[in-house]
């Protein structure tokens, strides 16, 4: 893709909405304006597929899930998961740098990006930022996901649900400004063919990128197509497939002073990776998906779904690490007053090609009194990464307060050939019951077997290592339901999780270490209060290894982490006028059976004790289709590392908004305008141990402006 079609997905944007608006005002009579009230019973969805295997209530799934649609990902102003994460406060960042990949933690535990995100249930790769253009939902199971997935990090999993074909014809449009002048422009059109058998949805976005962070600025096109077959009435095939090009420079973090202090006084829109040699980071990702649904018979139904992803990246960064300016040094750590090293970091021709497949057979048969729906089904998933050996040359010194301009790396360093260094296949077999017990009691039972092999090259001169193995998952959960809109569950499930990866600068760099098992306990309640509110509460119990660099600079796995947690949700409605979402969670999560003095009994890093999230939304009667909203949110302290030196402090932020929905001359029109960190507040909104530990400030007070055109 190239800027013609950024420039030509903003222009059609723009132009097909105001085209269309002149055509219906001539047809409509003159003058007349009429107001369109816009909301749905919820502010997120009450239904997911990503709690079992297939689209259920919320309600009756015992699990902790939540699910935002296309309706409240366009009435919230979501364009990103950053920004729909803002409204679970299960969910923080995780090294989310701008510029780079969105990686995020749930229930205190960082994703693993090549099993937690998911594209219609089959794992995709998330070493960039996944387009929410083609996605009807975004959905997060909270826990363990070993039934549903076999490997994903204990936290839970993201999966993305892609849009389909609309039985009616659709065309929307969407303009939006922010930030610094952040220009997106973005078309949504379905339908059917003239033969009705036959449907498609087109989608398309550009962005031209002005970042917040001062400098790193970028751009990114995207289009995907969906299609559709009713191949007969019991048959049913789907198509999809997209592509997105993102091109931005990417805003590195900042080190304690002296691997001690938190720095003071940082502008969050100042840019460490500036200087006149850097580029951006450049990705192409790519998706091919197909599913094949047949009904059997009025009781069982077959289906199989597959997607392939290709994903390139060309990796730049004038990184900061370490300080060698005041006595021995510090590495790492920024010198005492500000100064730092620069590092000329290229990693160019990264290559991933993940493919997953799966086949299920569902239905249902009476045992007696007990009505049971089965599931069983097959899984197999494959990933081949390609690399060459990194560049990472000292270029000189800068400073946190006042950039210093320094030469490139001597000598044109260039990254080493491009060859694959790690691959993993992963086979499994899964089986789940929903039985029916009685008109108050269901309980659910699961199993899921799983081989993995890996093959890795650790260095070039290393011969390949290879690994095999395999693991049995269980998952079992009793639901009772005191009334129709009540349900209470208890859940015992194992997950697995592929080992961590040594990172740069560790003595095992690259080494790989091996899978492992996590156990969750989880008690929960969810209900429906007089049909207007939607509550949920659970707490749970999670236990994994623990996997950090020790004091001799060895990634390893040591002892465990524990998460014991409660979480808390209402959203609703208290009159015709006033919609609310409320979320809380409050974490204990500790460092145990480590034989590390250092780091036994302390506080596991990234995780606040305390989060919680509130939006509110009041449509003023006086003015009908014009709307008020609010968000806070807030956190509590966090770790900066694992022997809890340092200790990053808590924040609250605030955001206001508005909409007003109309009709002119008969196009539905929606106007929205948002203003995030409204008090301008500096705060450390992540954290992280990667590369030596950084910390990323959050955004200063950011304005948008949209508009949105439905015909």
């Amino acid at each position: 893709m190239t800027s013609t079609l950024k420039q030509t997905v903003l222009a059609c944007a723009v132009l097909q909405a105001f085209s269309l608006n002149a055509s219906a005002q001539q047809a409509a009579p003159e003058g007349v304006t009429s107001v369109v009230v816009t909301g749905s019973r919820w502010v997120a969805s009450d239904r997911a597929s990503i709690g079992g295997f297939t689209d259920a209530p919320l309600l009756d799934t015992p699990a902790s899930i939540t699910a935002l649609g296309t309706t409240q990902m366009l009435d919230l102003s979501i364009r990103n998961v950053t920004d729909a994460a803002r409204f679970d406060a299960s969910i923080g960042d995780a090294y989310n740098a701008v510029g780079y990949a969105e990686q995020f933690s749930i229930r205190g535990f960082a994703l693993d990006n090549a099993t937690s995100y998911r594209k219609d249930g089959i794992a995709i790769p998330a070493d960039t930022q996944i387009p929410l253009e083609n996605k009807e939902r975004i959905e997060v199971l909270r826990g363990l996901a070993g039934l549903q997935a076999g490997v994903a990090a204990p936290g839970g999993m993201v999966n993305f649900v892609t849009k389909r074909p609309t039985n009616a014809p659709l065309r929307s449009s969407l303009v939006e400004v922010s930030e610094r002048g952040t220009l997106h422009g973005s078309i949504d059109l379905g339908g059917r063919f003239e033969d009705r058998r036959f449907g498609y949805r087109i989608n398309a976005a550009a962005e031209d990128l002005k970042s917040y962070v001062r400098g790193a600025d970028g751009e990114r096109q995207f289009v995907s197509a969906a299609f559709d077959w009713q191949v007969t009435p019991d048959a049913l095939l789907q198509l999809d497939l997209d592509h997105q090009h993102r091109s931005q420079i990417t805003a590195p973090g900042y080190q304690l002073l002296r691997n001690e202090v938190l720095p003071s006084g940082i502008s969050p829109k100042t840019l460490l990776n500036d200087q006149p040699w850097t580029k951006p980071v450049e990705t192409d990702s790519s998706n091919l998906g197909l599913r094949f649904q047949v009904r059997l018979n009025a009781d069982w139904t077959a289906t199989v779904n597959a997607n392939k992803h290709w994903f390139k990246r060309d990796d730049y960064t004038a990184f900061p690490y370490g300080c060698s300016n005041e006595g021995d040094g510090f590495y790492p750590g920024y010198c005492s007053n500000g100064d730092y090293d620069v590092y000329d970091y290229q990693s160019v021709g990264e290559r991933k090609t993940p493919w997953g497949a799966q086949a299920m057979l569902q239905g249902r048969i009476d045992t007696g009194a007990v009505r049971h729906q089965l599931t069983v089904g097959a899984a197999m998933s494959e990933r081949h990464d390609s690399f060459g050996e990194y560049v990472y040359d000292y270029a000189g010194s800068s400073n946190i307060y006042r950039n210093q301009v320094v030469d490139p790396a001597p000598g044109n360093p260039a990254t080493g050939p491009v060859m694959e260094r790690r691959n993993d296949r992963e086979s499994a077999l899964f089986v789940q019951d929903v039985a029916t017990l009685s008109e108050r009691f269901t309980l659910h039972t699961g199993l899921r077997w799983v081989k993995l092999k890996r093959n890795e090259k650790a260095e070039v001169e290393l011969p390949w290592a290879h690994a095999n193995d395999s693991f049995v998952l269980p998952s079992v959960a009793l639901v009772y339901k005191p009334a129709r809109d009540w349900s209470v569950y208890g859940s015992l499930s194992h997950g697995l999780q592929h080992g961590g990866i040594a990172e740069m600068g560790t003595t095992n760099e690259n080494t790989v270490l091996d899978p492992s098992r996590s156990k969750q306990i989880e008690l929960g309640v969810k209900g429906i209060v007089n049909n207007a509110m939607m509550v949920s509460a659970a707490v749970f119990d999670i236990r994994q290894g623990l996997e950090y660099v020790n004091a001799g600079g060895a990634f390893v796995r040591a002892g465990e982490q524990r998460h014991r947690g409660l979480e808390l949700a209402a959203q609703g409605k208290l009159n015709a006028e006033l919609n609310y979402s409320l979320s809380l969670m409050a974490l204990d999560a500790e460092q145990t059976g480590t034989g590390d003095p250092g780091v036994e009994g302390k506080r596991v890093t990234n995780v606040p004790e305390l989060r919680s999230t509130a939006w509110v939304e009041y449509a003023l009667p006086a003015i009908q289709g014009l709307k008020v909203d609010a968000v806070w949110q807030y956190s509590g302290s966090k770790a900066f590392d694992p022997a809890n030196r340092a200790i990053v402090p808590g924040y609250h932020v605030a955001g206001l908004g508005t909409s007003y929905a109309l009709r002119v001359g008969g196009m539905h029109t929606i106007l929205r305008a948002r203003v995030d960190n409204v008090f301008d507040k500096f705060y450390w909104r992540d954290v992280t141990q990667s590369l030596g530990g950084y910390l990323l400030p959050g955004a200063p007070r950011t304005f948008r402006v949209s508009a949105q055109f439905d015909f």
